[in-house]
């Protein structure tokens, strides 16, 4: 029996204007945990999507259960027992949870000895013992679009484990699960470890990485740099070698002065009687605050209210002192106010457009010449700026947004909006699914802005993040305010007392 089940040697692969991978390398042991790390960018998941078929390899080689295979395609790494829980979640929403986890592979039965059509029984009682045998209790019968996005995401893991694999490749798969969530999927996986089955986990979550994983291979800029006992490791010793410097800091000094009240909000209701009611806080010209609270305590719901995107009933919002009729995103764009979604796959990234019409969508009005035509030379003048100014890392202005790494399309998104000139900045989850490397400079924008007198909300479900980087804190719970924490005094202990406070 060969010592490693899977192994890839040399590995290259180019975009054009880019190398994803150089020569990067992998040994998967069986019934072990082997955490991939690296910056966004490093190669991570196109290595991953080498391995399942999605991409061809220029060079190298892939080695299974000891002997040289070639994987054309993601129907052939299943059959070989090889499975792959994306990053980017593909639901069919409109569709059963049985009909999700079995898309392509329905089980069937004749008719006559004949016709063949799908036999729902056997789907369905299948999937009931899948997902008690992966301690799951949705109905498979339900409607996927009943579910949450963590939900789905679990959902995507079972599917995964129904195709009895050997090798199962995990990327981010936590990125959207509450804490009882993962505590769950970790009991999952040594589930499957006590198999035999071999895991692949990517995750920029140092704490997971190091509680979980058996070996660490970490890589930068589309090459190995090496592999790790996991036991062996620190926290500082794995962002060392993910950005190839030592990180002294991990949230930059500012020198942001809070000055007069711009925003207040005064009770603040939605239309919604489950989400949040009777908000009440104000933000200062030059302020981070910071909004906390655990998952459903409505935090994004109240800034999209706030942005026009979800109704309110009451409830009164002034900017510099006028009062605004918040009815849909334009009122609150007009009066300089720009709002990050949570989701940038979702609600921020149009995937299939460059870098330069990503950035240049939300003020196209401020380009239109002899009022019938856009100016094409100052959109480029005025993206190619902000390119710059925020050390975006593109091959070129035309490169579809959806082949830049999860950082820097963050940062296309915030240059969106800059291009608007706001005053007042909603950041939800800036930093969420990005690398520590890329995280900094994210927080380096946050404070930049903050120092030129611009206002910050931003929504983060870290707190560490929210102490480092907020002069205040709101914290949130089941849709109300349940209190402020100035920033010198914030700790985990104070947050989430506040975070669990249910009225």
């Amino acid at each position: 029996m060969a010592e490693y089940r899977l192994e890839m040697r040399d590995v290259s692969k180019a975009f054009p204007g880019v190398q994803a991978l150089d020569r990067a390398q992998l040994k998967l042991r069986p019934g072990s945990v082997h955490a991939l790390m690296g910056e966004n960018g490093a190669g991570k998941s196109t290595l991953m999507k080498c391995m399942f078929g999605i991409y061809k390899m220029d060079s190298g080689e892939i080695y299974y259960e000891g002997e040289k295979v070639s994987i054309t395609d993601p129907m052939d790494a299943l059959k070989r027992g090889i499975a792959m829980v994306h990053q980017e979640l593909q639901p069919v929403p409109e569709r059963s949870v049985a009909e999700n986890i079995f898309i392509g592979r329905y089980p069937t039965k004749r008719w006559l000895g004949v016709i063949s059509t799908i036999d729902h029984e056997k789907m369905f009682k299948d999937t009931e013992a899948l997902l008690k045998e992966v301690r799951m209790s949705f109905d498979p019968k339900a409607k996927l679009g009943t579910l949450s996005v963590s939900q789905m995401q679990l959902v995507e893991i079972a599917k995964a484990v129904s195709a009895d694999c050997k090798v199962l490749i995990l990327d981010e798969p936590t990125s959207s699960l509450t804490s009882n969530e993962v505590e769950a999927l970790f009991l999952i996986i040594e589930d499957l470890k006590a198999k035999g089955v071999s895991i692949i986990y990517i995750s920029h979550k140092m704490d997971e990485i190091l509680k979980i994983s058996d070996e660490v291979t970490i890589m930068r800029d589309g090459a190995y740099i090496g592999t790790w006992d996991a036991k062996e490791l620190t926290t500082d010793m794995i962002i060392t070698r993910m950005v190839g410097r030592e990180l002294t800091n991990l949230f930059p000094k500012r020198e942001n002065e809070p000055g007069e009240v711009v925003l207040e909000v005064k009770d603040f209701t939605s239309i919604n009687p489950k989400s949040f009611r009777d908000v009440n806080f104000t933000l200062r010209k030059g302020e981070i605050l910071g909004v906390g609270g655990l998952v459903g305590a409505q935090r994004t719901e109240l800034m999209e209210g706030l942005f026009g995107i979800r109704s309110h009933t009451t409830g009164e919002v002034i900017i510099n002192g006028e009062s605004l009729d918040v009815r849909r995103p334009r009122d609150t764009i007009r009066k300089g106010t720009a709002l990050l979604t949570e989701d940038r796959r979702q609600s921020g990234v149009m995937g299939v457009l460059s870098v330069e019409d990503n950035v240049a969508i939300a003020s196209l009005n401020r380009f239109i010449k002899w009022g019938i035509m856009l100016d094409g030379k100052k959109i480029r003048e005025l993206v190619s700026d902000n390119v710059a100014k925020l050390s975006i890392k593109t091959p070129g202005l035309k490169t579809q947004i959806q082949s830049l790494s999860g950082g820097n399309q963050q940062k296309v998104l915030i240059s969106r909006w800059l291009a608007n000139n706001p005053d007042i900045f909603i950041l939800d989850e800036p930093t969420r699914g990005i690398d520590v490397g890329a995280k900094y400079e994210i927080y380096c924008i946050i404070a930049d802005l903050a120092k030129q007198g611009k206002s910050i909300v931003m929504i983060s479900s870290e707190l560490s993040e929210l102490i480092g980087m907020s002069d205040r804190i709101m914290v949130m719970c089941d849709g109300r305010v349940t209190g402020f924490v100035d920033g010198k005094d914030a700790n985990e202990e104070n947050l989430m007392t506040l975070a669990t406070q249910f009225s």
